[in-house]
C-alpha cells in the first residue's frame, strides 16, 4: 500500500509539473503565429522532440507501434485543432477551452459502458454557459472556439486511451512512436512552406526548441508514466490547473487580461470542471 501510495503521488506531481509546462505554450505560441505558419511550428516543434527520443526506437513490436501510432495521430490532431483556433482566438481563451477536456473525459467513459452520473450534465451546462460568457467577451464564437473545442475532445480521447494502454507497453518506446509519427505527419503538412520560413524558424529557433524539448516530449513522456498510477478522471481533474498557468502566463508574456465577462466565463468553466470530477475524488 505504502509503495503504491508513493507511485500515486508521483503522478499526480508529475502531471501538475505537465499542466505548469503547458501553460507556458499558449503565449509562445501565439506570439510566433504571426510570422511562422502553424504547419511549420508543428513540424519543427515534433521535429526535435522526436530526435530527442530516437534512441528508444528500438526493440519494438507490433502492439507497440500500433498503439503508438494510434495515440500519435490523436495527439497530432488534437494540437493541429488548438494551434488553427489560435489564430482567432486569445491564449487564455483557448486553454479555457482546452480545459473542457475534463468534461468529455466522463462522457465518453459513459460511451464505454460506465454510468454517467447527473452532475456531469449538470456540469456540461454550465461549462456551455461559461463558453457563451467567455466568447461575448471575444466577439462570439468563431471557427477557433470550435477548432479548439475539438482539441478538447482529442485530449479527453487520449487521456481514456493512455488509462488503457500504458500499462502494456515500457514508457520510453511508447513514447518515441508517437513522436516519431507526429513528426512525419507534421513535416509532410509543413514541407511546401519549410523553405520559404527558414528565416522565421531561426529567428525563432530558441523557442521553438523549448516548444520540442520542453513542452511536447517532456509532457507526453510524464503523462504516459504518470498514467500507470493515477486514472484517467484523476488526470483529467488536475489538468484544470492548465488554464489558471495559461492566463498567468499570458498576461505577463502577452499583456492579456481577461474583463469581467471573461473572469465570469472562465469561473463558470473552471467550476464545471470541478464539479464534473467532484464525487470521484471524494470517493
Amino acid at each position: 500500500m505504502t509503495a503504491a501510495k508513493t507511485l500515486h503521488n508521483k503522478g499526480i506531481l508529475l502531471l501538475l509539473m505537465t499542466t505548469l509546462i503547458w501553460g507556458t505554450s499558449f503565449p509562445l505560441l501565439k506570439q510566433m503565429m504571426g510570422s511562422i505558419s502553424p504547419s511549420a511550428i508543428l513540424a519543427v516543434r515534433f521535429g526535435v522532440a522526436a530526435i530527442a527520443f530516437l534512441p528508444w526506437l528500438r526493440r519494438l513490436n507490433m502492439s507497440l507501434i500500433r498503439d503508438g501510432v494510434l495515440l500519435g495521430l490523436i495527439y497530432f490532431a488534437e494540437c493541429t485543432f488548438a494551434l488553427i483556433g489560435l489564430e482567432t482566438i486569445s491564449a487564455n481563451r483557448s486553454a479555457f477551452v482546452v480545459s473542457l477536456n475534463v468534461i468529455f473525459v466522463p462522457i465518453l467513459a459513459s460511451l464505454l459502458g460506465q454510468r454517467l452520473p447527473g452532475r456531469i450534465l449538470v456540469a456540461a451546462g454550465v461549462a456551455i454557459a461559461g463558453i457563451g460568457i467567455l466568447s461575448w467577451e471575444g466577439g462570439g464564437l468563431n471557427r477557433g472556439d470550435f477548432l479548439t473545442l475539438g482539441c478538447a475532445i482529442g485530449i479527453a480521447i487520449y487521456i481514456l486511451l493512455l488509462e488503457w494502454i500504458t500499462p502494456r507497453h515500457p514508457t520510453q518506446p511508447l513514447v518515441a512512436v508517437q513522436l516519431l509519427v507526429m513528426a512525419l505527419l507534421s513535416g509532410a503538412w509543413a514541407l511546401p512552406q519549410l523553405t520559404t520560413q527558414v528565416g522565421e524558424i531561426a529567428n525563432h529557433f530558441y523557442v521553438l526548441l523549448y516548444l520540442g524539448l520542453v513542452v511536447t516530449a517532456t509532457p507526453i513522456w510524464t503523462q504516459t508514466l504518470a498514467q500507470r498510477w493515477i486514472s484517467a478522471h484523476e488526470a483529467a481533474l488536475l489538468y484544470t490547473f492548465e488554464p489558471v498557468f495559461a492566463a498567468i502566463f499570458s498576461f505577463w508574456l502577452l499583456g492579456e487580461a481577461l474583463g469581467v465577462r471573461g473572469f465570469l466565463g472562465a469561473g463558470f468553466i473552471l467550476f464545471a470542471t470541478f464539479l464534473s470530477q467532484s464525487q470521484h475524488k471524494l470517493r
